[in-house]
């Protein structure tokens, strides 16, 4: 006998937001795995759903330590659901390992899609929302932010970053400080709840909004992919002159041309083309 594991989305703000599926999966489950007891708790009881005693606490300092446990009672037979503060768990949020440990040991895991502020806060930045990437929050300092926000620079999809109030501000200047500070983008505050706001801008510009008012509540950023890099054009001119120096150091015009391919990124036959038109 094996019972379920689902992965049910509860509202980013807005109670309204929560699926009638999902109400019933709490309802029906004999385990809610909570990031926070209490936040689950205020939720349910809004909801009119007793607790009981089903709520557990798991988050990133206990998951690991609990996936087997709470693996067991879905391996008899139990319905167990998985929740996060608010939105998806697994999206930066506590899940994730949970889930690894279920399917290796051949578990029945199922999702009940809810709101997800990755989304929400996408679809509505006005940046290009068909190739994207979730960059979750950055390393707070140090040599891991630096490679991190390196990486972003050449970054061509749109990129969602999540930030806390008191970070916004620097995370804003540090983006704009790889070098475009007109790069497209949107600060998504509190989304979904009474205070929603949405900022579109240069990153400079957003950065100077922000220092200059108080700042609260959930954010996400969305910055706007960089510009792709023109492909380097390799002239024939430059292929010789490889050919001609590997040549010149012993090499058979085969190897010569293979070895112009591979450094130049060029198609192997245009280089044994070049390489046989050269006089022995």
């Amino acid at each position: 006998m094996s019972g379920i594991l689902a992965l049910v989305g509860t509202p980013i703000g807005n109670l309204g937001d929560i699926s009638p599926r999902a109400a019933q999966s709490l309802v029906d489950a004999d385990l809610i795995c909570c990031e926070d007891t209490r936040r689950t708790r205020t939720l349910l009881s809004a909801l009119d759903i007793a607790a009981k005693s089903r709520l557990i606490s798991l988050n990133e300092h206990n998951e690991r330590d609990k996936a087997q446990s709470i693996v067991d009672r879905i391996k008899q037979g139990e319905t167990v659901v998985v929740v996060s503060d608010a939105g998806m768990p697994g999206i930066s949020d506590p899940g994730g390992d949970l889930v690894a440990v279920a399917i290796e040991q051949g578990c029945t895991v199922t999702v009940i899609p809810g709101p997800s502020a990755v989304l929400g806060a996408l679809v509505i930045s006005g940046l290009p929302t068909e190739r994207f990437v979730m960059e979750g929050f950055l390393p707070r300092k140090g040599r891991e932010r630096r490679h991190v926000l390196e990486s972003l620079r050449t970054e061509v999809r749109s990129i969602v970053i999540f930030e806390s109030p008191h970070r916004l501000v620097d995370t804003l200047k540090d983006l704009a400080g790889l070098g475009d500070p007109d790069r497209g983008a949107a600060v998504v505050r509190e989304l979904t709840k009474i205070y929603e706001e949405v900022r579109r801008g240069s990153l400079s510009s957003l950065a100077q909004h922000f220092s200059e008012s108080q700042v609260r509540g959930e954010i996400v950023i969305i910055l706007s992919g960089a510009e792709p890099r023109p492909e380097r054009v390799v002239d024939d001119a430059e292929i010789l002159g490889h050919l001609g120096a590997s040549l010149a150091a012993g090499m058979s015009k085969r190897d010569a041309a293979s070895a112009a391919a591979s450094e130049l990124k060029v198609p192997r036959s245009r280089a044994y083309e070049l390489a046989s038109s050269i006089p022995r």
